[in-house]
């Protein structure tokens, strides 16, 4: 029925048919940047190609529908016989083939692998990110799959396969599998050398039997999960299949779906081994180091997904006020919502930058590089993923109580963001881990001030941040209870030396104006009025430049 009252006006198309990719200035000069000169036109074509179906109608529809019709646990069937499946949404499947066939799965073997994965990751995260858990734990499992040469050629090219095939079955009969991972318990948490499960060995080599049971393991629903257990020698990796060779199912208990804060379209379990057989991943009471390189990669990918989240929220929040009028002009115009979109906007671009650095000395694999991951995967880990939630919630509220309904999306994304701040190791831990980086690897420190000493000299506000880190890295003294502090201010001013070598001016001297030299209020939208917050809200507008 036609409206007889009213006449609608002065609303905001929805942000839809544009190149999610072409229309990030940061991530596609990131991407030109850390890409060598003969792969960058696949590699542009490939992204273009992920950014225009993220950023469609279709898949934001997908998206929606996901999250609207979250995963059921079956425990049994209707004869009553145990199955422990998850039934999920087709819109669910169609996001996570989409992203599997987008070689979101497949960093380790191609060249620039982890650039172009890590753009495609940030990418595709804005249409959904929940079922980014699955394509995250599946491409982190293979350095840890490496330990184990027999394991690594079986399982390696169903892991990074393009082809992603639903259901259970034994992973050898399928074109493309999915590895999930299990590590916290109930008494321990992240301390995972309390865990009580228990792994019994079996007369083969290598093969053991499983009782206990784990917290969290997301997705599932995977092929295979790499789980810690108590072996005789001592915590020890092991790769658990769902269906066994012969088509059983290993013995798999889930107790329950957890009732999630966001990440809604994902399935986090509670599940149980009784008997369940599993294969050992590197030597016995060594699982921890094991399976770390498989932390290390997902703790990159917390980083990854939080800026795609910042992305989405900025891209949303300058759409909406490039069309919404107010007090006679558009938003976008006025000096006060000029500034805090420039604010948010400057966090968004730092991470994305950031980001693509961490992919980019994957890529690399020199000892330098590696060094210089072990201390700021964890710095940016902590960080970034601590400004992703304000920065949402900031950019709902650009929105006003339109930001606040569900129809926006904008709701999605601020339960969204508290989640990689957690995932993976919560604040403490990855502050705790740059502190061991310091103590033990000083290649990794060397490795980290080489980095930002490359930007060295071309502002003074970053200057006298890094002389005031160095000071605080000097100074021991309660230097736990420190922690946080140093790796705030270490991930600000790698952030601010990577804007000052390669963002725009206009760019480089806000962030050091406010992140580093303190010329700022305690919220977003407190920048000086003296900077050229216009050309910074241009350069991240979601349109064709």
């Amino acid at each position: 029925m036609a409206a007889t009252t009213h006449t609608v006006s002065n609303q905001v198309p929805p942000l839809t048919g544009y190149d999610v990719f072409a229309t990030d200035r940061a991530l596609s000069e990131a991407v030109q940047r850390h890409t060598s000169p003969e792969l960058l036109a696949e590699v542009r074509g490939e992204l273009g190609e992920l950014g225009r179906a993220a950023g469609s109608a279709q898949v934001q529809e997908w998206g929606a529908q996901a999250n609207a019709n979250p995963p059921v646990l079956r425990s049994h069937d209707r004869y009553g016989h145990r199955i422990d499946e998850v039934e999920f949404h087709p819109a669910w499947h169609r996001l996570l083939g989409h992203a599997v066939g987008a070689g979101l799965t497949d960093a380790w073997g191609r060249p620039g692998g982890h650039v172009r994965r890590a753009a495609g990751f940030l990418v595709w995260t804005q249409a959904e990110a929940g079922h980014g858990c699955p394509l995250s734990m599946t491409h982190a499992a293979v350095p840890a799959l490496r330990t184990d040469p027999e394991l690594a050629a079986a399982w390696e090219p169903l892991l990074t396969s393009s082809v992603y095939e639903q259901g259970l079955r034994p992973a050898g009969r399928k074109a493309g599998a999915l590895l999930g991972m299990g590590m916290t318990e109930k008494q321990g948490g992240t301390d995972v050398r309390a865990n009580t499960t228990r792994a019994e060995p079996l007369a083969a080599a290598g093969e053991y039997l499983l009782t206990g049971h784990k917290w969290f393991c997301s997705a599932p629903m995977s092929d295979g999960f790499l789980v810690l257990a108590q072996a005789p020698g001592g915590l020890t990796c092991f790769l658990l299949p769902r269906v066994l060779p012969d088509g059983t199912r290993n013995p798999f208990a889930i107790q329950r779906l957890k009732d999630k804060l966001g990440n809604r379209s994902n399935a986090s379990a509670e599940v149980e081994f009784d008997g369940t057989w599993a294969r050992r991943v590197g030597e016995e009471g060594r699982g921890v180091r094991t399976i770390i390189g498989m932390v290390a990669a997902t703790r990159l990918d917390c980083v990854v997904g939080s800026a795609a989240l910042m992305r989405q929220a900025v891209a949303q929040a300058i759409h909406h006020c490039t069309y919404r009028r107010a007090f006679g002009g558009v938003l976008i115009e006025k000096p006060l919502m000029r500034n805090v979109l420039a604010d948010l906007a400057l966090e968004s671009e730092a991470a994305t930058v950031l980001a693509m650095r961490l992919a980019a000395a994957y890529d690399d694999g020199s000892e330098s590089e590696r060094a210089f991951l072990r201390i700021a995967v964890p710095a940016a880990k902590y960080w970034v993923t601590k400004r992703c939630t304000p920065l949402v919630g900031e950019a709902l509220e650009c929105l006003g109580g339109n930001g606040y309904v569900e129809e926006s999306g904008m709701p999605r994304l601020l339960r969204e963001a508290p989640l990689n701040s957690i995932w993976e190791g919560a604040g403490n831990v990855q502050a705790l881990d740059v502190l061991r980086a310091l103590q033990r690897e000083p290649m990794a420190l060397n490795a980290f001030l080489q980095e930002v000493g490359r930007a060295r000299g071309a502002d003074h506000r970053l200057d006298a941040a890094i002389r005031d880190m160095l000071t605080e890295l000097a100074d021991l003294d309660g230097i736990e209870a420190r922690a946080r502090r140093l790796a705030e201010r270490m991930a600000l001013v790698l952030q601010g030396s990577l804007l000052v070598r390669w963002a725009p001016p206009e760019v480089a001297d806000a962030f050091c104006a406010s992140r580093l030299g303190g010329d700022r209020g305690a919220g977003f939208g407190t920048l000086p009025h003296t900077l050229d917050l216009a050309s910074v809200v241009e350069r991240a507008r979601p349109v064709a430049h």
